[in-house]
C-alpha cells in the first residue's frame, strides 16, 4: 500500500497488492467514508428504439460512500465495500458497492479523522508493501503439503501423498523420486520464479525435493528449514521459531505468530502473561504490558464503553506495543479461542 497524500480527516492511498485488502477490510467499517472512481447507470440515458428498451448508460464518476459493511474473503483479489452514496454526480442517498482491487486509488476519511488503531494498521500495511507472498512446502518421504504465506494468513494450496492401496513394483527410492518430480512440476506451475519458497519438515526428504525443484527448472530463492514435526504443524513451527526469518524477515504474520506462541508458552509455565479483559486491563493500568496481540476486529467492536480501545491507548502511553492479529492462521485461531487477546508482561502480576 502506498500513501498518496494526507487529507484533513484521512488519507488517499494506492492499493498495491492483495495483502493490502485485509487491512482495508478492517478500516472500511461502518461509518468510514470511502471514495474511489466507480460507475453508475444514468437512468436519463435509457431510451426505446424500434419498440425495444435500450439500457441506461454506465457513467464513470468519483463516488464517496458512507460504508455500512466491508465484505472480504482472504486470499482473493478484491474487497467489496457496501454503503450509501454521500457524494456523486447522481443517485445521492442510493446504495452502492465499491469493488476495491490492487492498483486502485481510494480515499478514506471519518468525521474527526481516522482512529488511532486504523492509522496504525494502515502504517503497518504501508511498511509491509515490499514483502512478497511466499510458498511453503512441508516435505516428508511420502507426503508434501503446499501452503501460501501472506502478510496475514496461511492458505492451503494442495496436498500430495504417495500412500494408497494397490501393488507397487520397483525400488522405493525410484517411486519417491518419481513422486517428488511430479510434485515439483506442480509447484513450478503454482509459484512463479520470483516467489521465494520455504521447504521444511523432519528428516532429509526436503533436500531431495529441493534437488527435484532445480531439476524441473525452478529458479526461485529457496530456504531449507528442518522442523521437529510434519504436516501443517510444521508450517506453524517455521513461523513461531523464526526458522525462515532470513526470507520472511519482519512479515506481519511472523510477528503475530511469534508473540502469540510466546504468550501461550508463558501461560503453560505460569510466566509473565495476562489474558482476559479484566486481567489485561489491570496490567495496562500498572504499565506492565510490554506487548498486546489482539484480534483486529476486537479493537473495532461496538462495545460501550470501548474497553479495548482504552486499554490499547493505555499500553501505548507506557511504551508498549499493539499487534493487530488476523485469524487466518492457526495461532490466530488459538488466540480467538482464548478471548481474542493475550499480553506479554514486563513483570509477573501478583
Amino acid at each position: 500500500m502506498r500513501r498518496i497524500k494526507r487529507l484533513d480527516e484521512g488519507l488517499r492511498l494506492r492499493v498495491e497488492s492483495e495483502d493490502d485488502l485485509w487491512a482495508l477490510s478492517k478500516v472500511c467499517g461502518a461509518g468510514c467514508l470511502v471514495g474511489m472512481l466507480s460507475s453508475r447507470r444514468d437512468s436519463t440515458t435509457g431510451t426505446r428504439e424500434d419498440g425495444r428498451a435500450k439500457s441506461a448508460e454506465r457513467k464513470p464518476m468519483w463516488i464517496v460512500l458512507e460504508a455500512t459493511e466491508a465484505a472480504f474473503q482472504p486470499f482473493t483479489d478484491s474487497l467489496r465495500v457496501h454503503g450509501v452514496i454521500r457524494e456523486a454526480k447522481l443517485d445521492i442517498g442510493s446504495h452502492h458497492t465499491h469493488v476495491i482491487s490492487p492498483s486502485d486509488e481510494i480515499e478514506l476519511t471519518r468525521e474527526g479523522g481516522l482512529s488511532r488503531v486504523d492509522k496504525a494498521l494502515i502504517d503497518d500495511a504501508i511498511s509491509s508493501s515490499k514483502k512478497v507472498r511466499s510458498g511453503l512446502m512441508v516435505v516428508e518421504n511420502d507426503e508434501v503439503n503446499i501452503f501460501e504465506v501472506a502478510s496475514h494468513g496461511i492458505r492451503d494450496i494442495s496436498q500430495f501423498n504417495l500412500r494408497g492401496g494397490g501393488k507397487r513394483i520397483g525400488d522405493s527410492s525410484d517411486l519417491r523420486k518419481e513422486f517428488f518430480e511430479k510434485v515439483a512440476r506442480e509447484v513450478k506451475m503454482v509459484f512463479m520464479n520470483d516467489v521465494p519458497l520455504i521447504l521444511c519438515g523432519p528428516g532429509l526428504a526436503r533436500e531431495s525435493f529441493e534437488d527435484q525443484l532445480r531439476d524441473v527448472g525452478c529458479e526461485n530463492r529457496i530456504v531449507n528449514a528442518p522442523t521437529s514435526i510434519g504436516g501443517r504443524a510444521a508450517a506453524n513451527e517455521v513461523l513461531a521459531e523464526g526458522l525462515a526469518d532470513t526470507l520472511l524477515g519482519e512479515h506481519a504474520i511472523v510477528e503475530q505468530v511469534k508473540t502469540i506462541e510466546e504468550g501461550l508458552r508463558r501461560v503453560a509455565t505460569d510466566g509473565a502473561v495476562a489474558y482476559g479483559k479484566e486481567v489485561i486491563s489491570n496490567a495496562a493500568e500498572q504499565g506492565a504490558v510490554e506487548a498486546l496481540v489482539i484480534v483486529a476486529d476486537l479493537l473495532r467492536s461496538d462495545d460501550s464503553p470501548p474497553l479495548w480501545s482504552v486499554v490499547s491507548e493505555s499500553i501505548e502511553s507506557s511504551s508498549g506495543r499493539i499487534i493487530q492479529a488476523s485469524t487466518e492462521h492457526d495461532s490466530g485461531k488459538q488466540l480467538e479461542g482464548m478471548g481474542g487477546a493475550i499480553a506479554l508482561l514486563r513483570w509477573k502480576l501478583e
